[in-house]
């Protein structure tokens, strides 16, 4: 792997000062006037799964948990009766004659005595973030259950039950309708709560209660948090992968994702169990829901909003191999294949065709353009590719251009893989997905991995890729460098192939602070803040510094320290060349650059590197690791770059004969 292809000839004197003594030499060579094959443009891409609050209570910023009551068996998780002793009143879940059917459960709040407030608070995601100035719209279904005319307060209280914004709301009559009101924060706290509270003597029944901030990804109602969706834009992704993952399969059948209960208004989504509320004994998390406030729909639209193609993944018929295993039988599958189906029409369909119509009715007749998607997640075995064929079969004879992904099973290599590898050819499959969660050491060792696969062979997904500092699944891992960086050295093999590895994406995305299950993960948050890991500047360097055609390169380097790779923007003639040196010691490459005509150059170098390998982000320095920019200008005679020990360069050359 030390010897890659890469520069020869021509000049530059890049300088990168460093106060390490220059213990290491290298040659980097790049051919810029033979390319070796063109860069997949939908390479560097990101996967979402609601895994560690991931959705509800992150990216999906609704502020009130089990708002619809829908909690089972424990219908009032989240939820409290007010403290006052001298408040008397009652509360009671009941189902008779309910908002809908999807959501059969609701709150009725009568209150006893007048004259002292009575009712219940809600404790949020980890408690509720709220910034000071901001306003918070408050909804909730209402249905008197009383004759006596109520009215109800709405305040948000602070850490010290000090209230820092309220509302009121009155006048209900009639059978349920929406009631809401606007609550503008007074100070920034980051676990506050929510009060619902009435002085008058009555009964009322309440349903999707509701505190959304008015400030969303676009202003857009039921929109997403913007901060974390500009941390995903901002790593200009060519592809999103989601719903999952692990969710779509379910423990069982029973619990699996299923797209349709997800789409349409949002009292008639069905709630169901995450399927990580139980998955680890040292870390349960019996409030893991799915209210699916962001499903399919609001998917497609955070596509179009970060420029990134749409990649569902479906069931097929298998609950998660690694829980029970359940499969759906062999002659009960077409309501899966009619599912994936619809989805395409749901996506693409003209708004004459029924599902097509149901997008226009939520707000956009004009096609997503869905052109993959992906058949189960991380499933192996016979029992797969017996439920993969008729699904492809079916899928391609209908929508020949939509492309599909398959999976080679949870693991890189083994008994699985192998067995996936031999029949999966043999299927109408465009892209096979492979998983890589394993420790450094494996990342740096496998950068050629992709060398010597077939080039007319079917085309790699690296779906999900995180080196983990412990263990597979550890609650120790840590997002460190020592990670991040052999996550780059690995990327370099992935560039220089990808014109066989397709698309890519570091796994899991998300996790909140307090409520991860998983570690380590690209971006973690709490209630108000978020930061990007070393991991995640890694994959911003990689997808943002990208041409459209590899070049060759060759590394000389006895140390053996050295990953690079180099591709060539057609658009612009720069040259993009990645080097990562995984030694502490600094490296002084001599770097040619062959077939481009001697001149005075400029350009850019981004620079990541820490000393300290163990070196992590956080909240409070969110970039202890983050690249430098510099420039680099009036370039001439020999190009040298001095790599610092630990660190990943990326140097982008605008060449002089373009």
């Amino acid at each position: 792997m030390k010897s890659i292809f890469l520069f020869a000839a021509f000049g530059i004197c890049l300088c990168w000062t460093h106060m390490t003594t220059r213990a290491q030499t290298a040659s980097v060579s790049v051919r810029v006037d033979k390319p070796a094959g063109q860069v997949s443009p939908t390479l560097h891409g990101i996967f979402f799964e609601d895994i560690n609050f991931g959705a509800d209570g992150g990216l999906y910023p609704q502020r009130v948990k089990n708002g619809s009551f829908e909690f089972t068996p424990d219908t009032m998780v989240g939820w409290r009766k007010t403290e006052d002793n001298r408040a008397g009143g009652t509360l009671a879940i009941l189902d008779d004659k309910p908002l809908n059917a999807n959501n059969p459960h609701y709150l009725r709040l009568t209150v006893l005595d007048g004259g002292q407030p009575f009712g219940i608070s809600n404790e949020g995601f980890h408690g509720i973030g709220v910034k000071r100035g901001d306003k918070y719209d408050f909804s909730v279904y209402a249905r008197p259950a009383s004759a006596e005319a109520m009215s109800l307060q709405i305040s948000i209280l602070d850490s010290k039950n000090q209230v820092i914004g309220s509302g009121e709301l009155a006048s209900f009559s009639g059978d349920w309708k929406q009631y809401s009101c606007t609550i503008e924060s007074s100070a920034t706290v980051e676990k506050a709560r929510l009060l619902i509270t009435s002085k008058t003597p009555g009964s009322i029944d309440l349903d999707m209660v509701s505190l959304y901030p008015e400030e969303t990804w676009a202003n857009r109602p039921n929109g997403l948090r913007p901060d974390l969706v500009q941390l995903l834009k901002d790593l200009q992704p060519k592809f999103l992968r989601f719903p999952g993952g692990c969710i779509v399969e379910g423990r069982f059948l029973s619990n699996r994702y299923q797209w349709k209960n997800t789409i349409g208004d949002l009292t008639e989504r069905k709630l169901i169990l995450n399927r990580w509320k139980t998955e680890f004994n040292w870390r349960l998390s019996p409030d893991y829901f799915q209210s699916f406030g962001l499903g399919f729909y609001e998917y497609f639209q955070l596509c179009e909003d970060i420029g990134a193609k749409p990649l569902p993944i479906l069931n097929c018929g298998m609950a998660c191999q690694f829980n029970s295993g359940e499969l759906a039988p062999l002659d009960q599958l077409d309501q899966y294949i009619q599912d994936a189906l619809d989805l395409v029409e749901f996506a693409n369909g003209s708004v004459d065709t029924p599902w097509g119509k149901k997008r226009a009715e939520m707000g956009h007749p004009a096609p997503f353009n869905l052109d993959r998607i992906g058949v189960g997640n991380e499933q192996w075995g016979p029992q797969y590719v017996d439920r993969l064929a008729p699904f492809a079969k079916a899928m391609k004879d209908k929508y020949p251009d939509v492309k599909l992904v398959a999976a080679a099973g949870p693991f890189p290599k083994g008994r699985e893989f192998d067995y996936a590898w031999r029949k999966l050819p043999g299927l109408p499959v465009d892209f096979v997905d492979e998983h890589y969660y394993a420790n450094p050491d494996w990342f740096l060792q496998n950068a050629n991995r992709y060398d010597n696969y077939d080039r007319k062979g079917l085309k790699i997904f690296a779906g999900e890729f995180a080196a983990q500092s412990v263990a597979i699944a550890s609650p120790l891992n840590k997002n460190n460098w020592e990670c991040a960086l052999a996550e780059a050295a690995f990327m370099t093999g992935l560039e220089r192939n990808s014109d066989v590895v397709a698309m890519a994406s570091y796994a899991p995305l998300f996790a909140h602070v307090e409520g991860w299950q998983w570690t380590p993960n690209l971006i973690w948050f709490d209630n108000l803040r978020s930061f990007g890991t070393p991991n995640y500047y890694v994959q911003k360097l990689f997808s943002r510094q990208i041409g459209t055609a590899i070049l060759p390169v060759k590394i000389d380097d006895s140390s053996k320290a050295l990953f690079g790779s180099a591709t060539r923007d057609d658009a612009t003639g720069d040259v993009i060349i990645k080097l990562v040196n995984t030694k502490s010691a600094v490296v002084s490459a001599d770097l040619n650059l062959s077939g481009v005509s001697p001149g005075p150059l400029g350009g850019t170098a981004y620079v990541l590197s820490s000393d300290d390998l163990n070196a992590q982000n956080s909240l409070d320095e969110p970039m202890k690791v983050s690249p430098q920019e510099s420039p680099l200008a009036n370039l001439g005679g020999q190009l040298k770059r001095d790599l610092p020990g630990y660190s990943v360069t990326v140097l982008r050359v605008r060449a002089a004969n373009r």
